[in-house]
């Protein structure tokens, strides 16, 4: 799958003590426009799994280009994440971290059992968009779309 290239997201939620938490993920996608819903995917085996899987919100950061610092934070182990970014709670009580192409924040509307992630639905209740252009994955490298692109 590192061959396909896809967007980065940040995905954020507070765990029962309203402790920040979040993690970078490429398994995003839309599923619906009405009701309007994506989904991510997250392994059963990452300490947060659990505190995703029960919450009844999250969300959804599109980094943009110039934010694979970003992406590096979100992907480390052992690291105070939201330490060490610009980030606010949002009117929602999510975690919303700055200088994102958009974020969608969602309430949970599925949990899916996959093998050995978990899939999360989440119904789209806000949207912020900034005139960004995203980071981008591919073969474990991450940066923005080449303007070479667009001629």
């Amino acid at each position: 799958m590192g061959n396909y290239p896809t967007g980065v997201t940040v995905v954020t939620t507070v765990d029962e003590n309203g402790t920040p938490l979040g993690l970078t993920v490429n398994s995003f996608a839309s599923v619906s426009i009405d009701p309007l819903l994506i989904l991510w995917s997250i392994d059963k085996r990452v300490s947060s799994h659990d505190v995703f899987k029960n919450t009844d919100k999250f969300a959804v950061h599109v980094l943009a280009g110039d934010q694979s610092d970003i992406c590096g934070l979100f992907a480390t182990k052992g690291t105070d994440r939201f330490s060490n970014c610009d980030w606010k709670l949002s009117d929602q009580n999510l975690p919303v971290i700055s200088g994102a192409a958009g974020v969608l924040q969602c309430k949970t509307f599925k949990i899916i059992d996959a093998g050995d992630h978990t899939i999360l639905i989440g119904e789209v209740i806000e949207i912020q968009s900034e005139q960004k252009e995203p980071l981008l994955y591919h073969k474990r490298k991450f940066g923005p779309i080449p303007e070479e692109f667009y001629k």
